[in-house]
C-alpha cells in the first residue's frame, strides 16, 4: 500500500495575493485543510493551507509562504501528498485510488482480464481505467458494487463483471 496519499492538486493562480485554486481529492473536499502540511510528489517541497474557501467547482486555498501571483503560478499542477497515517481510517467499502492502481482485474471465474491503471471521476460517479491484458489501450468502467463486486486489495485483485463486449 502507498505510504503517502495524493489528497489535492493545485490548479492556477487566482488573484494577485499569491492565492491558488486547489483541486481537493478528499471525500470531504474542506478536510484537505485538516492533514498539517502537505507536500510535492518528490518530497521536496511543503506547504500549510493557511485558509481555504469554497469556490464554484473547486476551492481556493492561501499556502503559507506564497504571497504573490509569481509564485503561484509556479505551482500550477503539482500534487499534493500526506502520510497516509494522517488520513482518517476508512470505512469498509471506502479505498484510497492509491491502493487500488495495479491490482489484478479479474472475472467472477477468477480470470486475470486487466490491471487498474487509474480511476476517474468526471462528475458522474468514479470510473476505473482498466488495461486489457496485452494491450497498451485501456477502457473505462464504472466502479459500482454492481460492476465492482469484490475489492480484495490485500489479494492484489478486484473481481469485476464488465459489460457485455467491454473485453475481448
Amino acid at each position: 500500500m502507498a505510504e503517502r496519499i495524493c489528497v489535492a492538486q493545485i490548479g492556477a493562480a487566482h488573484g494577485i495575493k499569491g492565492e491558488v485554486k486547489l483541486k481537493s481529492f478528499t471525500a470531504d473536499p474542506a478536510a484537505v485543510a485538516s492533514y498539517g502540511p502537505l507536500e510535492s510528489e518528490d518530497g521536496s517541497q511543503h506547504f500549510e493551507i493557511e485558509a481555504l474557501r469554497a469556490a464554484r467547482d473547486h476551492l481556493v486555498a492561501r499556502l503559507k509562504g506564497v504571497r504573490d501571483r509569481n509564485a503561484a503560478e509556479r505551482l500550477t499542477n503539482m500534487r499534493l501528498y500526506v502520510a497516509r497515517e494522517r488520513l482518517p481510517e476508512l470505512e469498509p467499502d471506502e479505498f484510497y485510488h492509491a491502493d487500488l492502481i495495479g491490482l489484478r482485474a479479474q472475472a467472477r471465474d477468477g480470470t486475470v482480464l486487466a490491471s487498474v491503471v487509474g480511476i476517474h471521476n468526471f462528475g458522474a460517479g468514479d470510473l476505473l481505467e482498466l488495461r486489457p491484458l496485452g494491450e497498451s489501450n485501456t477502457v473505462l468502467m464504472p466502479f459500482t458494487a454492481v460492476t465492482v463486486p469484490v475489492v480484495d486489495i490485500a489479494g492484489g485483485r478486484i473481481v469485476i463483471d464488465p459489460p457485455h463486449g467491454l473485453f475481448k
